[in-house]
């Protein structure tokens, strides 16, 4: 029999929003602006400048949220989504120089609930 935690591993999802917007003009640069905030708005975080993640507690959920970033989506730009399981996203390796301030005693998936 699956245990509850395997099961939730691989139903509980990730979102991954990666964009390269251009930001040549004023108007470009504020529809990137907005991009972002209206990421924001809908529960991302801002892991790099332009990749921003979400946690979503079951696939339906996922769908819910990549419907909406698709109507934030400006007129020029790329945006790309991936949706990883709760189980894949536990296996990420980071890297830090060693110039890089100590990390948060609280890890991003507790701090999102």
């Amino acid at each position: 029999m699956i245990s509850e935690y395997r099961l939730n591993a691989y139903h509980v999802m990730w979102l991954f929003v990666f964009f390269d917007l251009p930001t040549t003009t004023k108007k470009e640069r504020k529809y990137a602006a907005g991009f972002r905030k209206d990421l924001e708005k809908d529960g991302f975080r801002m892991m790099q400048f332009s990749v921003y993640i979400r946690h979503c507690p079951s696939k339906e959920n996922r769908d819910v949220h990549i419907k909406r970033v698709r109507s934030f989506v400006p007129p020029s730009g790329m945006v790309s989504i991936m949706s990883v399981t709760d189980k894949q996203y536990g296996e990420i390796v980071n890297f830090w120089g060693a110039k890089r301030s100590p990390l948060p005693e609280t890890p991003l998936q507790l701090e999102l609930f």
